[in-house]
């Protein structure tokens, strides 16, 4: 039987609050989400979850996820903290741990903070006792050890995952990369990504090392990014033949429009579309506004964004011709690695 006025499909469903306030309150939240406003919706799931006996799992799943889009790293970690005990199973009770861990993970970045990162450590390694078969976990303990310079530690974390990952092909690139540098793991890296070009390319992130990428975040709708394209246009001209790759990622929702823009303007270079500020690459980068405009080194180390900069040129002469210098003593290095005796 349902209380009078709540008919079955509006009875809470699993994990969502019993309480009437509470419910009131969940609502509310639903209603700032839906309208754009993540910040106050979190906090009221939070409100909702403490109105309930702090006994409201949905409330805190809803309050984690928006506390990261919102980069609100030590209320996540909060959250996470109040989630934990509602956990019932070892897999409910891994996946939190990991949560706790990633949120860990980034104010130990952020803000340089050991104890952080020390911490994060140990809520992976929870994870990992729970729930072996988690790879990923492996990956990302592997980094907080990465900060915390105990490499031989990060190097088997990278390699544990390696060995155990089959459905991560884009972390695969990045943790070998890892594996071989792991001082990479401490540096501020392009996310890692797989997209299809226009033209039919499999590019990745990680598949383009050895070279400058110069990521540029577009739209047709967008006046100034049609005023920033000669430019664009002309840095692709201009650095052609060399260690250099322009990406442009059009957030345009109009297939047919993007790809008549793109053909009718001689954008000959590397084209992909990600469908507006939520799509996966957009929101890998943060990108919140457009024109944006990304550098990233040869190693794959984010160099700089870039909003309409005058001065890009000169900043990718100087990456370029750090490449190609890297690029050159290569073969010499592995001439001189040769054991002696060894000419073939």
């Amino acid at each position: 039987m349902f209380a009078a006025g709540l008919s079955a499909s509006d009875a809470p469903k699993p994990g969502e609050p019993t309480d009437t306030k509470a419910q009131k309150t969940f609502a509310q939240a639903i209603d700032w989400q839906n309208h754009g406003q993540k910040a106050f919706a979190m906090d009221s799931f939070r409100k909702a979850n403490k109105q309930d006996g702090g006994q409201c799992a949905e409330c805190l799943r809803r309050a984690y996820t928006l506390a990261v889009a919102i980069g609100a790293c030590k209320d996540a970690e909060e959250i996470a903290r109040e989630w934990l005990p509602l956990a019932k199973t070892n897999a409910a009770q891994a996946a939190i741990h990991y949560r706790l861990a990633l949120a860990l993970q980034k104010q130990g970045v952020n803000d340089k903070k050991d104890k952080c990162l020390s911490e994060s450590c140990d809520e992976f390694k929870a994870a990992l006792e729970l729930q072996p078969e988690l790879s990923v976990v492996h990956y990302l303990y592997g980094i907080s050890l990465a900060h915390l310079h105990q490499d031989a530690q990060a190097h088997a974390e990278f390699a544990a995952f390696l060995d155990q990952d089959r459905e991560s092909p884009e972390l695969r690139e990045r943790a070998q990369r890892y594996l071989d540098r792991v001082e990479l793991a401490r540096a501020k890296m392009a996310p890692p990504f797989s997209v299809t070009t226009l033209d039919g390319q499999q590019i990745t992130m990680d598949s383009l090392a050895g070279k400058v990428v110069l990521i540029d975040f577009w739209a047709t709708w967008c006046g100034p990014c049609r005023q920033a394209l000669p430019h664009i246009r002309q840095i692709a001209h201009k650095f052609e033949g060399q260690p250099f790759v322009v990406l442009s990622i059009s957030l345009d929702s109009d297939d047919a429009k993007w790809k008549d823009f793109v053909q009718k303007n001689g954008m000959t270079w590397l084209q992909y579309r990600d469908a507006g500020f939520t799509g996966r690459i957009s929101t890998q980068f943060g990108v919140r506004a457009i024109p944006a405009t990304f550098t990233i080194d040869a190693d794959g180390v984010l160099e700089d964004q870039h909003v309409g900069d005058a001065e890009i040129e000169g900043k990718l002469k100087k990456l370029i011709a750090q490449a190609v210098e890297v690029g050159s003593r290569k073969p010499v290095q592995a001439a001189a690695d040769r054991p002696a005796g060894n000419e073939n």
